[in-house]
């Protein structure tokens, strides 16, 4: 009882991933055969630099059993705010709240933005950077010279291992949004 009151006005259990109308989501629950997460946080500009990009990849793989999930882990940003931040930086993929950091660890995401790639059976295949364009926090290169979140997706739907499964990414922590 307690937790379907909680869930009706927006906030998690401990144990549950929620939508922006706070409905309890499983994005596991798919046929897709590849599940895009990108980790981001509407207050930091690293996540909307990298907007157009995360646009570009979303479009590449439009059709192919990719599914895009844009995981807000702040417990402190509104449904509004998430709304809001998506239709301003045009974000691809379906907002989840995730305010007890489930996705966060079982991603292993440590910064925004950061994605991860699970395959089919939900077995994580890669998280990481979206690209090198930032060598260090605000420090960037001039052309990108390894596109690894679009790498990994490629090797997801083609079966194959991940080249590099793990890459550091730069951005805003996600360690003091508890």
């Amino acid at each position: 009882m307690i937790a379907s009151l909680l869930l009706a006005v927006g906030f998690a259990t401990a144990s549950q991933i929620v939508d922006l109308s706070g409905e309890a989501r499983d994005p596991f629950h798919s046929p897709a055969a590849a599940r895009v997460f990108l980790f981001v946080r509407s207050d930091c500009p690293i996540t909307n630099r990298y907007a157009p990009e995360l646009q570009r990849i979303a479009a590449e793989f439009s059709g192919r059993k990719v599914e895009f999930w844009l995981v807000y882990p702040d417990p402190a940003e509104t449904p509004r705010a998430i709304e809001t931040h998506v239709a301003e930086y045009r974000l691809p993929g379906a907002p989840l709240r995730d305010p007890h950091h489930e996705l966060v660890k079982r991603a292993q995401a440590t910064v925004a933005p950061e994605a991860a790639v699970f395959d089919a059976s939900g077995k994580l295949r890669y998280h990481g950077r979206v690209d090198d364009r930032y060598v260090t926090f605000g420090k960037t290169r001039a052309v990108v010279l390894n596109h690894d979140l679009e790498a990994a997706i490629s090797s997801v739907l083609a079966d194959r291992p991940v080249a590099d499964p793990v890459t550091r990414a730069i951005g805003c922590a996600l360690s003091d949004v508890k």
